[in-house]
């Protein structure tokens, strides 16, 4: 009996060890090879400013989504990346996961699969739940907000409550086929220099990423876990940021930015090959800073790489307006270029061209 009781405990430990393992570059290619080649939108419905608006009971709005989604499907794409946030399951978890697993099935209609994003450095360090302030008017992503906000990263009586929320949603939807994979930390270094700077922010994002890492994987997702780099040079070990390493070493799958022009993006995609492991790329086309649909997208697809641009539909984000909108707001002039989005919030696209390239690219969409 004793020695039946052994055994046991050791499958268990090692079912356990498996499911906490990052996957092998083998485990990660045979993953990426039955995937169709994936390209899609960040996603943010035309109606909502930041994460709170999308996912709040108050302004949760599954209608939009469907006829939004259903404008993507029809671009020729099939997947999305889509940013949650931690203080949505402090507030009310199981209304949460409702409104994630409607949002999930809406998705699936329209043959999409979202890259679900848990936590984010960028933008407003103090985000507040309930009603959210309108859009600065001019202001490229005025009203977007981090998770955790700088309280919560810097207190550590709360770091329970982050460790509930990463395995309460990835627990929910662990074995979700309809979840393409989870982003575990979205620019996690990003300074943000527009709002006041948390303290030692990136010495608690350093402490903090190995440990969400961990904790989605102890509740066993099937999908791939990733962070995404940004910045600095990722051929060369010596020259990384510690948060750049830590990202590298835990990913699955290796996901980056890049909103340069196509000679750029192809270079970093190079840079990244030597990993073995599949490459997505989580965020491009800025079209005033050279990042372009007809620029970057065949460089995708030539090095099978998954392409996921910024902005789906133009909305309460702003996204449309330049970065430098931050230090010139497009008050009394508009852009003469859209910077992101891809359609007017009546569907019409910004460019029909840009739509015909996707579509012909992928092989996928209406004509």
């Amino acid at each position: 009996m004793r020695r039946l009781l052994t055994a046991v405990l050791c499958l268990l430990t090692t079912a356990t060890a498996a499911a906490q393992a990052r996957w092998t570059p083998e485990r990660a290619n045979a993953w990426y090879a039955k995937q169709p080649w994936l390209v899609g939108a960040n996603y943010v419905p035309s109606d909502a400013i930041n994460q709170f608006e999308m996912f709040q009971a108050a302004t949760w709005n599954p209608a939009l989504n469907d006829k939004e989604l259903g404008w993507a499907e029809a671009a020729g794409m099939n997947t999305m990346r889509v940013f949650l946030q931690d203080q949505l399951w402090q507030q009310d978890p199981e209304g949460f996961k409702k409104r994630l697993n409607e949002f999930l099935a809406i998705a699936a209609k329209h043959h999409i699969r979202p890259l679900l994003v848990l936590f984010d450095s960028c933008w407003d360090p103090e985000p507040k739940l309930g009603p959210q302030h309108p859009p600065i008017p001019g202001i490229h992503n005025s009203g977007w907000v981090q998770s955790p906000g700088a309280k919560e990263l810097t207190d550590p009586a709360y770091e329970p409550k982050l460790e509930a929320y990463v395995k309460g949603v990835v627990g929910a939807f662990a074995k979700d086929e309809r979840v393409l994979g989870w982003d575990i930390w979205n620019e996690p270094d990003n300074p943000t220099e527009q709002y006041k700077q948390t303290p030692n922010k990136t010495a608690r994002v350093d402490y903090y990423l190995p440990k969400v890492f961990a904790w989605a994987r102890s509740v066993g997702p099937s999908q791939p876990l990733t962070s995404g780099v940004w910045r600095d040079n990722w051929s060369d070990p010596a020259k990384e940021s510690e948060t750049v390493k830590i990202q590298l070493a835990e990913s699955d799958i290796i996901t980056f930015h890049n909103y340069g022009w196509p000679e750029e993006f192809e270079a970093r995609i190079k840079e990244l090959q030597p990993l073995g492991r599949p490459i997505l790329c989580t965020e491009y086309m800025a079209r005033g800073a050279g990042s372009t649909f007809d620029g970057s997208l065949p460089v995708a697809k030539k090095y099978n790489v998954a392409a996921i641009n910024w902005g789906l539909v133009d909305g309460r984000t702003q996204t449309k307006y330049p970065w430098d909108s931050w230090q010139r707001p497009y008050v009394l002039q508009q852009p003469t270029l859209w910077f992101h989005e891809v359609f007017h919030t009546d569907g019409r696209p910004y460019r029909q061209r840009e739509v015909d390239e996707i579509r012909t690219l992928t092989g996928r969409g209406a004509k």
